[in-house]
């Protein structure tokens, strides 16, 4: 059983909050818009386990350290996580075939700023996006997301708003 962390777009904003909401996680994923390495580096000392893809404002070391998507596996569950990706019925271009050809169950994205989770019953996917974690973009809202995979088995799935300032 693995406990999940999932934020995106937090464009060079470090909140001391993500730390406190992603203590008791076993790996933290960021869809990208990363910003400066220094949020990756603040997530690695909160877990040890961080995968990150680049999203598109990074550039410079974030750009060479972090792919534009990653296809792994955790328990018993295909996932690919990348910053652009779209949703279920509005896929970006070749996504679908990817989805397909990988198996994936769990597809995470960023981009949008808007926190949305959808099952996709035509690939049989969960779809997430945590919205955005940072000040940049026109969201109202900031978010986080937290996720059990326990074998094949996808569950308490938590939102976490963020209000207020950071630090």
């Amino acid at each position: 059983m693995k406990r999940i962390g999932i934020l995106s777009d937090t464009h060079s904003c470090w909140d001391d909050r993500f730390a406190i909401h992603f203590a008791d996680c076993d790996e933290i994923w960021h869809a990208g818009d990363i910003g400066y390495m220094e949020v990756l580096e603040r997530l690695k000392g909160v877990c040890p386990v961080v995968r990150a893809v680049k999203g598109n404002i990074d550039s410079g070391v974030v750009s060479r350290q972090c792919p534009e998507l990653i296809v792994f596996r955790v328990e018993d569950v295909n996932v690919l996580l990348t910053h652009i990706g779209g949703y279920p019925g509005r896929y970006s271009r070749g996504m679908p075939a990817l989805l397909c050809d990988n198996s994936i169950k769990l597809f995470v994205c960023g981009h949008s700023h808007i926190l949305k989770v959808m099952y996709d019953r035509d690939l049989d996917l969960l779809h997430v996006n945590p919205g955005a974690a940072g000040h940049h973009g026109w969201q109202k809202q900031r978010t986080l997301i937290k996720l059990t995979i326990d074998g094949a088995d996808m569950r308490d799935l938590e939102v976490i708003e963020l209000a207020g300032n950071v630090n």
